[in-house]
């Protein structure tokens, strides 16, 4: 698995099936994450997984005309991630227990807390970001959980989503004006 991405993908548009199967370890994971912070279970997110990579194996002979592999998969991914959140009508079944969360954001958040009280403050804030988001529209969350949690610039996320770029600035500066007051006013009535 040393290939580079454009080199995995050229094979398999050109039929390597191996090349596939290197392609899927190497996104898997960055795929999962994302559509479990937009959908909130795991089984939702299995679902775009797998969904995301049959729909790119159908599509394989498209696959030479594309230029960046990754934010083409991402776009299958947050659109399928979108469609199932409008199947459920808005209603997103958000986790109620962190300790729900894969084993390797489990250990990331672990390894920044340093005391008992850091780790109960961070669970706390963590939990009350996830119920902020749930609140928000799927094009606001996704592109806030693109850029804040990903690290998605604008100009990619303008790619990923299919949009212009302006639209992506639009929507990320409304879903964060909309988590600061949802969360300013969540913080200050727990005290």
């Amino acid at each position: 698995m040393n290939d580079t991405t454009p080199e995995l993908v050229k094979r398999f548009a050109e039929g390597d099936t191996s090349a596939f199967t290197d392609l899927v370890e190497r996104f898997q994971k960055r795929v999962y994450y994302l559509a479990f912070q937009m959908l909130g279970n795991h089984l939702d997110a299995d679902e775009v997984v797998q969904e995301s990579f049959v729909r790119i194996y159908g599509r394989r002979k498209e696959l030479t005309n594309v230029t960046n592999f990754p934010s083409f998969l991402m776009r299958i991914a947050t659109n399928y991630s979108i469609d199932l959140l409008r199947k459920r009508k808005g209603h997103s079944q958000m986790v109620d227990d962190s300790t729900a969360l894969p084993g390797e954001v489990q250990m990331e958040l672990s390894r920044k807390v340093r005391t008992p009280d850091e780790h109960f403050k961070n669970k706390v804030l963590m939990e009350e970001i996830r119920q902020a988001l749930s609140t928000l529209p799927p094009r606001q969350k996704i592109t806030a959980l693109l850029h804040d949690v990903e690290g998605y610039s604008k100009t990619e996320i303008a790619e990923i989503l299919d949009c212009p770029e302006a639209t992506v600035r639009s929507n990320l500066h409304i879903a964060r004006k909309k988590l600061k007051k949802i969360l300013e006013k969540r913080l200050a009535d727990k005290e």
